[in-house]
């Protein structure tokens, strides 16, 4: 139903696929080039296309249908194959960290960004190829960019809606029934919910299932934390604070408890999914949910009842926060280093990166509103420019700042499952990224941790 999500073929695919351990060091008669082909689409004695397939493996939602279209065209120039191997998101890491620890990465792998995530968790420098030197780099958003250096070298390519950070929607036609006004508090965002039940309609749609939508509640806010709280991220990234440390921290997570206490996200957001998010907003069945910005499209597109104006967007207000955060980062994509491949996985980024085929994803996405590369024509809706205004002091958020976070989310996801069933209190979960942290500073060697 939903464009941005990956079909469950697709899925049922890299099942077989992960079973039968194909990697980048093992192709296959089909999958062998010949020794002569060069690492443009066509070789250049006789203009005939190669015969090879890149593997190219990512977690369920990162490869969008328009990109599946562009490596048919890609295909079709050049004689060179992605086969798409996609794997659920709660498998994903496990799936790739196996792989890449047994020297049988795919040809690319994808990935999240950020310095202590492409160091701890890929080991880029030895596991990635080096891409510094490609033309494309320098058009990539600066920002996007230094999530993928190491030691002065970027390892990936970010091609990802960066701006448009996740925010909650809200159902304008419902909050203009009930005279609601758009929260710029906790407790005016907990008084709107509650009017919100009682008019029998259930506040929130918090997909938990995933694994990891529901941390974006706690790390999103992060700005706010740093400015209730000054210097936070580098007194975290210097050791001389934890997160048991912050009041801040702690007051978003007891905020998020009593949320889920009160029964904001109804009676199935354990087992909730985000591919539903759309189908529950535009059924009038829930009043607002955490998503990203293009959903007021997608919700436009299937349910004749709304229009995009009809779904406004705000921050989330834990902790008061009235900060728009920034996420720089996002999923990307890696070239690995064992690959046979290289020169033509290569070739396969600067296809994408030229920008007729940018513009394809951007204007064949309903998920995203614009991309990390300049002088690309967005989607921005009214509403959105509306939020931009009235939320003009920005901030990057935790995962994209603090070291040692990104890594362990999905961790923290079950942390979070954790209190939120009442097992662990808020504090707990705190503590447990502490100590994941610790552990990784000391893999890391860290001299703020010695």
């Amino acid at each position: 139903m939903k464009k941005w999500t990956t079909t469950l073929l697709s899925v049922l695919l890299i099942m077989t696929a992960v079973l039968a351990g194909c990697g980048g060091n093992d192709k296959g008669e089909q999958g062998s080039a010949s020794p002569s082909a060069g690492a443009s689409g066509t070789s250049e004695q006789g203009g005939s296309k190669k015969n090879v397939t890149l593997t190219y493996m990512a977690s369920q939602g990162w490869i969008k249908d328009s990109e599946m279209e562009l490596a048919k065209k890609f295909e079709e120039q050049t004689g060179i194959k992605i086969d798409f191997q996609i794997v659920p998101s709660d498998q994903y890491f496990n799936v790739l960290k196996t792989k890449l620890n047994a020297g049988e990465g795919p040809d690319i792998f994808g990935g999240q960004s950020g310095y202590s995530e492409i160091t701890m968790n890929y080991n880029v420098e030895k596991n990635a190829v080096d891409l510094s030197d490609q033309e494309w780099v320098k058009r990539e958003d600066p920002l996007s960019v230094e999530q993928l250096t190491a030691n002065g070298k970027v390892y990936a390519l970010t091609i990802w809606d960066t701006y448009s950070s996740f925010v909650i929607a809200y159902n304008k036609k419902l909050f203009n029934e009930l005279n609601l006004e758009v929260p710029k508090t906790y407790a005016e965002f907990k008084n709107a919910s509650l009017k919100i039940q009682e008019a029998g309609v259930t506040p929130i749609y918090q997909p938990i299932a995933d694994g990891w939508h529901h941390v974006l509640w706690f790390s999103e806010p992060g700005p706010n934390y740093e400015e209730l709280e000054p210097n936070l991220y580098d007194d975290l990234n210097q050791n001389k604070k934890k997160f048991v440390d912050s009041k801040a921290m702690l007051d978003s997570l007891t905020q998020l408890k009593e949320m889920y206490d009160l029964n904001f996200f109804g009676d199935n957001t354990l087992s909730d999914t985000g591919s539903d998010t759309v189908a529950k907003l535009g059924s009038g069945e829930f009043a607002m949910s955490l998503v990203a910005q293009s959903a007021a499209l997608e919700i436009a597109e299937e349910y004749e009842e709304f229009e995009i104006e009809d779904i406004g967007f705000f921050p989330i207000p834990l902790t008061d926060n009235q900060i728009y955060y920034i996420n720089p980062g996002g999923p990307s994509k890696f070239i690995y280093s064992g690959s046979k491949y290289i020169e033509e996985a290569k070739q396969y980024f600067n296809f994408l990166t030229e920008q007729e085929n940018l513009q394809y994803m951007l204007d064949n996405d309903a998920t995203i509103s614009n991309l990390n590369f300049p002088d690309l024509k967005n989607k921005y809706t009214v509403e959105q420019q509306k939020m931009f205004d009235s939320y003009p002091k920005r901030g990057t958020d935790i995962q994209n700042y603090v070291n040692y976070v990104n890594p362990q989310w999905m961790d923290i996801g079950k942390d979070m499952v954790a209190m939120l069933s009442g097992v662990i209190q808020p504090i707990d979960v705190l503590k447990s990224i502490d100590q994941r942290r610790a552990e990784m500073a000391k893999v890391a060697q860290d001299p703020n941790w010695k």
